[in-house]
């Protein structure tokens, strides 16, 4: 039961963070976990939990003493052999980590992203004409998975056919930062197939001579990486390039549609695009945890961890911390974002942030522009996953802006 202490005096809780009346709804779990103190001991996985803002920062900016090389997931890759590779970006620490970051820091740079707006910004806007024209339609699959489906593989340089398999590989691969469960199970009921084919667009011959992917495979000619590295780097940068944007995609038209006068706000003003969807991060923080390694015995919120541990931090918890927000769960897009955990914070900081900005942006001036009002024409769906927030279902109307 909670209220119970570990022999470090660490607070315990016994909520099971994988569960699915957890994933539907984290919010309670979050204010106790808040509640609790700075750090506490979840009993069902022997792991420490932090999840309020101050501390979940600390741990996501110190790499030497909270390492991620152990895995992001509940496994602990000195233990145990993963059921997957591990990411060359996420799941190392310096010197190694610092090789592939410095590559995709450089292919995703904000100059490369920036020169990739017109041709986002005419796709959204096809997309959002469109599905005015329908007035009703699922904003999951029509638009937050449609969009980034469209622009992120073109810009990679990967080929039209099979794009859908990047959603049920991005399921497979969050699903198994958790435990073996029953969702990990569902997901990977046809790995064979989708790893299959995500391995094959990796690879060079399978890219076109100009994209991310093209540019990932010249830097191991120029010796930055070796050439067994470079398919990795491209795997790595196909797992979080879709998934994510369309969980934020999602969270922000769901946002929008529930919050009339924020939408409102947005078509009076619509250079809040940005904002709007950067508020939606936080507000629904599409990837809600990650795990890290305790490398040597830490002090973190005035308590001494033990080495070699696994801490989960709840970015989303952290995110709707009361000492660290205002009216933290109000969905504001007039609200100074900076600070928010949801793409991480540290070397590990979400290496095409700057990217799903982008595609977010775009497809709220989109609307802005275009639409006088968005609603719920049904109920949303969650879909559930052992890591990642995001909706199978957003029934929505809209209808067109006057004049």
């Amino acid at each position: 039961m909670d209220g119970m202490v570990t022999a470090g005096g660490v607070p315990e809780l016994d909520f099971d963070p994988f569960s699915r009346g957890f994933l539907e709804d984290p919010f309670p779990d979050h204010a106790r976990l808040r509640d609790a103190g700075p750090v506490a001991w979840l009993r069902q996985y022997g792991v420490y939990a932090v999840g309020r803002h101050a501390e979940a920062r600390a741990v996501l900016q110190d790499w030497e003493a909270f390492s991620s090389a152990a895995g992001v997931g509940l496994a602990d890759f000195r233990r145990e052999k993963p059921w997957r590779l591990a990411s060359l970006v996420l799941e190392t620490d310096p010197p190694m980590h610092g090789r592939s970051r410095r590559v995709l820091s450089r292919v995703l740079s904000a100059g490369v992203v920036n020169a990739l707006r017109t041709r986002f910004q005419r796709d959204a806007d096809e997309m959002v004409v469109a599905l005015l024209a329908r007035g009703t339609f699922d904003a999951v699959p029509d638009l937050a998975e449609a969009y980034p489906l469209r622009v992120f593989p073109d810009a990679v340089g990967m080929p039209r056919e099979n794009r859908r398999y990047l959603l049920p590989y991005g399921n497979m691969v969050f699903n198994s930062f958790g435990p073996r469960n029953a969702l990990f199970e569902d997901a990977v009921l046809d790995a064979a197939r989708v790893l299959e084919w995500v391995q094959a667009q990796s690879q060079r011959e399978n890219l076109t001579a100009t994209g991310f992917g093209a540019e990932i495979h010249a830097a191991a000619d120029a010796g930055e990486l070796t050439h067994e590295e470079a398919p990795m780097v491209v795997r790595s940068l196909l797992t979080a390039g879709v998934d994510t944007t369309v969980s934020g995609l999602g969270a922000a038209l769901f946002c929008l549609a529930t919050h009339p006068e924020q939408f409102q706000a947005l078509r009076a003003d619509p250079t809040l695009a940005r904002a709007a969807f950067e508020e939606a991060v936080r507000f629904e923080t599409p990837v809600q945890t990650f795990f890290r390694t305790t490398t040597r015995p830490v002090e973190l919120g005035g308590t001494t961890l033990d080495e070699e541990r696994k801490v989960l931090v709840f970015m989303g918890a952290a995110n709707r911390d009361p000492r660290r927000w205002k009216r933290p769960d109000d969905y504001d897009i007039r609200r100074p974002t900076a600070g928010h955990v949801g793409w991480g914070v540290g070397i590990h900081a979400c290496v095409g942030m700057l990217l799903a900005r982008l595609e977010g942006e775009c497809v709220l001036t989109a609307l802005a522009q275009r639409v006088g009002s968005i609603e719920l024409a049904g109920e949303p769906v969650r879909r559930c996953n052992n890591i990642r927030r995001g909706l199978a279902s957003l029934p929505l109307r809209l209808t067109p802006r006057a004049g």
